[in-house]
C-alpha cells in the first residue's frame, strides 16, 4: 500500500493522507475495511502484496499504523487491541526477571496494576518517583534498571515532566513516553528524546468514543521488529473495523485537538476562580508546577482538567449534579466526561504509593461549546456550595 508521508509537511495534511493512497482498481477515497481472515497467495508462500493472514498483517492496519508512525515523527508503529496490550507487549520486550523499571507516581492505574500484580510475579522490581523531579529518577537508577517509564502529561493529577531532560540522565535505560493525554497534535516525545511512545488510541486519537486500541511507535528498527513478532505470535491486534474507525477518527485530530484546548483553557481559568474549589491541575494555568515545561515541550496544553476540592463528599457531590458533563469513565472523546478516580479508573491504586486523592475530580473537557459546559459545571458547584453550607450548618446544630 503507498505511503504518502514524503513530501506532507503539515500535521494535518499526515493524518488525513498519509499511510494510505487510493488504489488503482476502484479509488476509495477512504482506507477499506479489509474484513477477511487470510488472503490469496500467487504460489507457495508467495505473498500478494505482502498479506498472508490478518493476524500477521492486514491492509487497513497497516495503514493506521503508517499514520501515526508519520504523525509522531516515527520510522514504525504497530497497533495493538488496546493500549494496555501495547502496554504489556512492551513489557515483555524490555524486561526480564530480576531487571528494574522506574515508574511515576502518578501514573495510571492500570499500568501500574499490570507492572505490580504481573511482572511483580515474575520477578520484575520497580521504584515509583515523581518524575517531576530529575534530579529523584537519577538517583533511582540502578545497574539493572532496564525502563523509565513516563506519563505526561499523567493521569490523572497532569503533573508535567521534561522529556529531554529525562532522556539525558536515563543511561542505559529505555524511555518510554505513554503520550496518550496529549497526542501526537501536542507533543513529540521521539524528538525530545523518548525511544519508543505509547498511545491508548481509544482516547484522542479515535476520539469519539466507539473503539479500543493502542499503538506504539519507534525508530528502532530491532524493537519494531519485536513487536511485529507478539502482534502475530501472541495475536494481541485491533479488529481492521477498530483499526478503520481509529483512522476516521486521526483525520480530525488536529482541528479536535484545538477545540478541547479552547473549551479547557476556559473552564480552567472558569474553575480557579470558584470558591469551591481548592486547587485546579491544568497545566495551561501559570499556577501550575509545571507550567513552563508543558510551555516548552507542548504545543498546547490539552483537554484533561483535574480539580481538587476541600472533601471527599464535595468532589462525589460535583460528580453526581452535572449533567451534560456525563459522569462516565474513559476520555479524549468528543463528549465531556467526569469521573472520580479514586473510586473508579484508579480504584486498584487504593493503598499503594499511587494512591489518588479522594477529593480529587477528572475532567475531559469535549468539543461542546463552551458556554454550555460552563453552565453546566457552575450547578454541579451550587450543589457543591448548598451541600457544604447544609453541613456547616449540621454542625451548629
Amino acid at each position: 500500500m503507498a505511503d504518502m508521508t514524503h513530501g506532507l509537511s503539515g500535521f494535518s495534511s499526515r493524518s488525513i493522507h498519509a499511510g494510505y493512497e487510493p488504489d488503482s482498481l476502484y479509488g476509495p477515497i477512504n482506507t477499506p475495511i479489509y474484513a477477511s481472515t487470510t488472503f490469496a497467495q500467487d504460489g507457495l508462500n508467495e505473498l500478494r502484496g505482502g498479506f498472508e493472514y490478518t493476524r500477521c498483517g492486514n491492509p487497513t492496519i497497516d495503514a493506521l499504523e503508517k499514520t501515526v508512525a508519520a504523525l509522531e515523527g516515527a520510522q514504525y508503529g504497530r497497533a495493538f487491541s488496546s493500549g494496555m496490550a501495547a502496554t504489556d507487549v512492551i513489557l515483555r520486550i524490555l524486561l526480564r526477571p530480576g531487571d528494574h523499571l522506574i515508574l511515576g507516581h502518578d501514573a495510571y492505574g492500570g499500568t501500574w496494576r499490570l507492572i505490580d500484580q504481573a511482572f511483580g510475579q515474575w520477578g520484575v522490581e520497580y521504584t515509583v518517583v515523581d518524575t517531576t523531579d530529575v534530579a529523584a529518577v537519577e538517583a533511582a537508577l540502578r545497574p539493572n534498571t532496564k525502563l523509565i517509564w513516563l506519563e505526561t502529561p499523567t493521569n490523572p493529577a497532569l503533573s508535567i515532566t521534561d522529556i529531554a531532560a529525562i532522556a539525558a540522565i536515563k543511561q542505559q535505560a529505555a524511555l518510554v513516553v505513554d503520550n496518550t493525554f496529549a497526542s501526537p497534535y501536542l507533543q513529540q516525545p521521539l524528538a525530545l528524546g523518548a525511544d519508543h511512545v505509547l498511545h491508548s488510541a481509544t482516547k484522542y486519537l479515535g476520539g469519539h468514543s466507539d473503539v479500543v486500541g493502542g499503538l506504539v511507535v519507534t525508530n528502532c528498527a530491532e524493537f519494531d521488529e519485536q513487536l511485529l513478532w507478539f502482534q502475530g505470535g501472541v495475536g494481541p491486534i485491533p479488529s481492521p473495523f477498530d483499526a478503520y474507525l481509529t483512522a476516521r477518527g486521526i483525520k480530525t485530530l488536529a482541528v479536535r485537538m484545538e477545540r478541547h484546548c479552547d473549551n479547557a483553557e476556559a473552564i480552567a481559568a472558569h474553575l480557579e476562580a470558584s470558591d469551591q474549589v481548592a486547587t485546579v491541575l491544568y497545566p495551561g494555568l501559570e499556577s501550575h508546577p509545571g507550567h513552563e515545561v508543558a510551555k516548552r515541550q507542548m504545543k498546547r496544553f490539552g483537554g484533561m482538567i483535574s480539580v481538587r476540592f476541600r472533601s471527599e463528599e464535595a468532589a462525589r457531590v460535583f460528580c453526581l449534579n452535572t449533567r451534560l458533563i456525563c459522569l462516565a469513565e474513559s476520555l479524549g472523546g468528543v463528549e465531556s466526561l467526569v469521573e472520580h478516580p479514586a473510586t473508579m479508573t484508579h480504584q486498584s491504586a487504593t493503598g499503594s504509593q499511587l494512591e489518588v486523592p479522594r477529593d480529587l475530580v477528572r475532567i475531559s473537557i469535549g468539543i461542546e461549546d463552551v458556554e454550555d459546559l460552563i453552565a453546566d459545571i457552575d450547578v454541579a458547584l451550587q450543589a457543591v456550595a448548598a451541600a457544604e453550607a447544609a453541613a456547616e450548618a449540621s454542625v451548629d446544630a
